[in-house]
């Protein structure tokens, strides 16, 4: 197998060195990318021959594929789940990995309303770190330079749980920063960022954005890049900076800290760096004062190359908005992860968002893939497969340009044969290794930030809504969604046409209070973005007038929709759909106040 590019501990970084490194090590394991994906199969199976879940299907320490492929099923979450909870409560023996389980990763998936726990080692956090090693020399192919400059990145940590067994459980990126691998990075330009670590690392998220951002408006001529994980929390900084951007500039031009800034840690190390700039603040004042904040990325850091967020999938919603407030500064994904396992990067980071697409490093885990069915862009794959459509799996070498498959990883932290949940479709090549572009996370309706919910969940929260309607004789006839991103944060908003047969109208209190029980209704990733993160607004509902459903079902046979087959979609993404449906609003109301959400993870919060 290819040697992975060493982490580099000297004081002097060389940069064209360490770039032509990792871009050879990117064309060497491209090259040979079904040698390297047979290799990794077999570290892997051989690593962990003796743990419980490999025995279980007498796999008897073979490595070859084909026995792996004919033996070991492929498995979604809720299959796992028994053994990861076992773990969780305190079962130290080889259950799934042959290496000790060092924390459990909290997806934004969800299962049964709450976050699934992936378990990790260790060793994981390397594997990470080459990847994101990899991405600025990629990157410096296409916009030189970028070494003599910083990057200002919004990035946060979120919050965590023990489990009974100790381990704690925290989403991946928090894990990663809170690891050696962030802190105690070397000196690297690639990773040169205007928020000291003490910024990132505050849980304040009030304090965290505002330090931040004080950070990289002090330095603003230095700011060569600009970002965040999603469109949408880059899309949260700026707005945050429309409303406190007076504070800021009285913090530039004194060279203080505002008071709401309580965390000793995060005042030292932003002091460190402010001293009084009334220049500066003046020329923030001027610009933030006027009346249009079109452009506002590129006049208050006029030297920004692009923008570093991830624009794919849901995150689509957001690219006018960026392009209004960058002035159509290039939008550039460099990277595909999850909290399953790093998957790969983007190999020709300028392109239009639209064209996307990510290049799978075959190191990082062993891929297989199903050929993908959906319907009015849902999957439709059931949970289990038969044994024809596990024939139809096909390695990493053998997906076919234009074909849509279901992602399965079997990764070295014990998850054999499992479904992530993502639909992605082959678009090229890179040598020997394909590119996909991402189509859909299957079965999600909606998504504002990092939650996830899904057709069924959704189907819940209406149904325990609707029961307050239930007194006044009224009914719920039809209802689809959509997430509404004209807003920051954005919100879900739900389309009701209802049949009522009382005489007593229902007072606005009641359909406020049918916002918030869906609220409730929903999992603890949408609720954390309510209560925790501010990442989502107010549920919405909007009352249409009747009929408004059979104007929907005319326009989609108008558009060669069959009448046989039509099913009211339960998210709307059309643009002139949700103009129609707007335009037919009579009432609309929203959630009076967010819903209950506590720290930590159900099954463990009362234990600690």
């Amino acid at each position: 197998m290819p040697e992975a590019p060493a982490n580099d501990t000297a004081s002097e970084y060389v940069v064209v060195d360490k770039s032509k490194i990792a871009l050879e090590f990117i064309e060497n394991v491209t090259t040979n990318a079904d040698e390297v994906q047979k290799k990794v199969l077999g570290e892997i199976l051989s690593r962990s021959s003796h743990v419980e879940y490999l025995q279980r299907y007498d796999l008897k320490g073979r490595v070859d594929r084909e026995t792996f492929k004919k033996i070991i099923p492929v498995i979604t979450y809720e299959d796992l789940q028994p053994d990861i909870n076992r773990i969780a409560n305190g079962d130290t023996s080889p259950i799934l990995c042959g290496q000790p389980i060092s924390e459990f990763l909290t997806s934004s998936g969800t299962s049964a309303g709450e976050r699934k726990i992936m378990p990790t080692i260790e060793e994981e956090l390397n594997r990470r770190s080459l990847l994101y090693s990899l991405l600025m020399p990629v990157m410096n192919e296409y916009v030189p330079g970028l070494d003599k400059g910083k990057g200002m990145y919004f990035l946060f940590i979120k919050s965590e749980a023990k489990t009974l067994s100790g381990l704690v459980a925290r989403p991946v990126l928090t894990s990663y920063y809170k690891s050696s691998h962030f802190k105690n990075r070397p000196y690297d330009p690639y990773t040169n960022y205007t928020s000291p670590n003490e910024t990132i690392l505050c849980p304040d998220s009030y304090q965290s954005m505002y330090s931040q951002l004080l950070c990289g408006l002090y330095q603003n001529k230095e700011v060569l890049r600009v970002g965040a994980v999603f469109a949408s929390g880059f899309i949260r900084a700026i707005r945050f900076l429309e409303k406190h951007w007076t504070s800021l500039c009285n913090d530039i031009r004194n060279g203080t800290i505002d008071s709401q800034i309580t965390d000793p840690s995060v005042r030292e190390a932003v002091l460190a760096i402010l001293k009084p700039n009334s220049k500066l603040a003046d020329f923030i004042q001027e610009e933030c004062s006027k009346d249009s904040w079109k452009g506002i990325i590129t006049r208050l850091w006029p030297n920004t190359k692009y923008i570093d967020v991830i624009v794919t999938g849901t995150m689509s919603q957001y690219i006018p908005t960026l392009n209004y407030y960058s002035n159509g500064l290039p939008l550039v994904c460099t990277m595909y992860a999850s909290s399953e396992c790093y998957f790969g990067l983007n190999l020709q980071p300028l392109c239009d968002p639209s064209e996307v697409s990510y290049t799978l490093i075959p190191t990082m885990a062993y891929f297989e893939f199903l050929p993908a069915h959906r319907n009015n862009g849902v999957s439709t794959k059931p949970k289990s497969l038969t044994e024809k459509e596990r024939k139809e799996l096909v390695d990493l070498v053998d997906v076919k340009l234009g074909q849509e498959y279901e992602l399965i990883v079997t990764t070295y932290a014990g998850l054999y044969r499992y479904r992530v949940g993502d639909v992605l479709r082959v678009t090229g090549f890179k040598n020997k290794a394909p590119q996909f572009s991402f189509v859909c996370r299957k079965n999600v309706v909606l998504s504002i930030d990092s939650d996830k919910t899904d057709e069924v969940e959704l189907q819940n929260a209406v149904i325990n809504a609707v029961n307050h309607l239930v007194p006044f004789d009224s009914s719920l006839v039809e209802y689809t969604s959509y997430a509404d991103t004209s807003t920051i944060p954005g919100h879900y908003v739900l389309y009701w046409e209802l049949r009522h047969d009382g005489t007593t109208p229902i007072p606005p209190s009641v359909f406020e209070d049918c916002c918030l029980t869906m609220e409730e209704s929903l999992n603890s990733v949408y609720r954390q973005g309510r209560v925790s993160d501010k990442s989502i607004g107010p549920l919405e509902i909007k009352i249409v007038e009747s009929g408004t459903f059979d104007k929907l079902m005319d326009y989609a046979i108008s558009r060669g929709a069959s009448i046989n087959q039509y099913k009211t979609p339960r998210c709307v993404k059309f643009q002139p759909i949700v103009e129609l449906m707007n335009s037919r609003v009579v009432e609309s109301y929203f959630s009076p106040k967010c819903p209950k959400w506590i720290v930590g993870l159900q099954q463990w919060r009362n234990q600690n």
